[in-house]
C-alpha cells in the first residue's frame, strides 16, 4: 500500500472500528504520529513520563487510562525494554487484563524480543505488529512516513487502516519480527553510506575539489545513495545538521544490526566495522549530535 490517495478511504473506514488509539511516547515521532490520528478523526490519549507536551486534541493520560480506554495502542519508544515494560511490565496491558487490543510497535525493536511479546500477547486475545518507520521527525510531522511491516496476513488491513493517516508507504515484508529486520536493515546501510561518505570527502577535500560540485557529478552516476542526494544538500552542505535523528540512535540501531546478524550465525565483518565508526562518533560529537556529523566537512 502506498500513496496519499488510500488516506480518505481510510480515515472513514477508521470512524467505525479502532476509533480510539493511545500512543505511548510522545517525543518527535511519537507526537506527529499523535496529531496525526487526531487528523484521521481518532479520540487520542497521548502518554508520557517524561516529555510535556500539548496536542491539540490528545487527552494526555497515565498509562492505565489510555490502555483501558484505547482500541488501538500506538507504541513510539526507544526500544525493546521500553515495549516489554509497557507490555508485559508490573501494571502494563497484561497485568490489567482488558478486551482484546491491536498494538501497534513503531520503535525499532529486537525482532526476538519482538516475536516473544507477540506470542505472550496473544494468549491474551491481543495482537502485536512490528511497524518501525524511517522518515524522522518531519516525516512525523508531514504524515509522510516509511513503514517497515511485520504483521500476520489476517490483520494486514486492519493495522493499514491504522497506519494510513501518518504513512505515505507501508510496506509488508512479512510476519512478525519481518518489519524490524527490515528497519534495522536499512539503518545498517545508512550508516555504512554515511561512514564511507565521510573518507570519500575527506579524499575530495584534500584534493581541493567543491563539495557541491562533486556532489552533483556523483548524484549522476552510480556512486550516489539517498545519503548523497538527501542527506548531504539537505543538512551537511547547509551546515543546518537539524534532522532529528541523533548520533546516539543510530549508534545504537547498528549495534543491534550487528547483534541480530552475530545471533543468527551471520558473518557481517563491515556491520562489525560501522558499529566502531559510530562509537567513534558517539564519543567525540556526544550521544545529541545530529547522524549527520559523520559527513562533517
Amino acid at each position: 500500500m502506498s500513496g496519499r490517495e488510500t488516506t480518505t478511504d481510510a480515515q472513514e473506514s477508521s470512524r467505525e472500528q479502532d476509533s480510539t488509539c493511545a500512543v505511548i511516547g510522545l517525543g518527535q515521532m511519537g507526537s506527529g504520529m499523535a496529531r496525526a490520528q487526531r487528523l484521521a478523526g481518532r479520540t487520542v490519549y497521548g502518554v508520557d513520563p517524561v516529555v510535556e507536551v500539548t496536542i491539540e486534541g490528545v487527552v494526555r493520560a497515565d498509562l492505565t487510562e489510555a490502555l483501558t480506554q484505547a482500541d488501538v495502542v500506538l507504541l513510539s519508544l526507544p526500544g525493546s525494554e521500553q515495549v516489554r515494560h509497557v507490555l508485559t511490565g508490573p501494571g502494563g496491558l497484561v497485568d490489567l487484563d482488558l478486551p482484546a487490543k491491536l498494538i501497534v510497535d513503531t520503535s525499532t525493536s529486537d525482532p526476538a524480543s519482538t516475536r516473544e511479546l507477540a506470542q505472550t500477547l496473544s494468549r491474551h486475545d491481543h495482537v502485536l505488529v512490528d511497524a518501525p518507520v524511517s522518515g524522522g521527525p518531519a516525516g512525523a510531522r508531514n504524515q509522510t512516513l516509511t513503514v517497515f511491516l511485520g504483521c500476520p496476513e489476517a490483520e494486514l488491513e486492519r493495522v493499514q487502516r491504522v497506519l494510513a493517516p501518518m504513512a505515505t508507504t507501508i510496506t509488508r515484508v512479512g510476519e512478525v519480527g519481518a518489519g524490524n529486520i527490515a528497519k534495522l536493515a536499512n539503518n545498517l546501510l545508512c550508516a555504512i553510506h554515511l561512514t564511507a561518505a565521510r573518507e570519500a570527502w575527506a579524499m575530495a577535500r584534500a584534493a581541493g575539489v567543491d563539495a557541491e560540485r562533486l556532489l552533483t557529478a556523483i548524484n549522476g552516476a552510480s556512486g550516489r545513495s539517498a545519503v548523497t542526494e538527501v542527506n548531504m544538500p539537505r543538512w551537511v552542505l547547509s551546515g543546518s545538521y537539524d534532522s532529528g535523528f541523533p548520533v546516539k540512535l543510530m549508534a545504537r540501531d547498528v549495534a543491534l544490526a550487528d547483534q541480530v546478524a552475530r545471533q543468527m550465525g551471520v558473518d557481517n565483518p563491515l556491520s562489525g566495522t560501522a558499529v566502531s565508526a559510530w562509537q567513534d562518533l558517539l564519543t567525540t560529537a556526544g550521544p545529541e549530535a545530529d547522524f549527520n556529523r559523520m559527513v562533517d566537512l
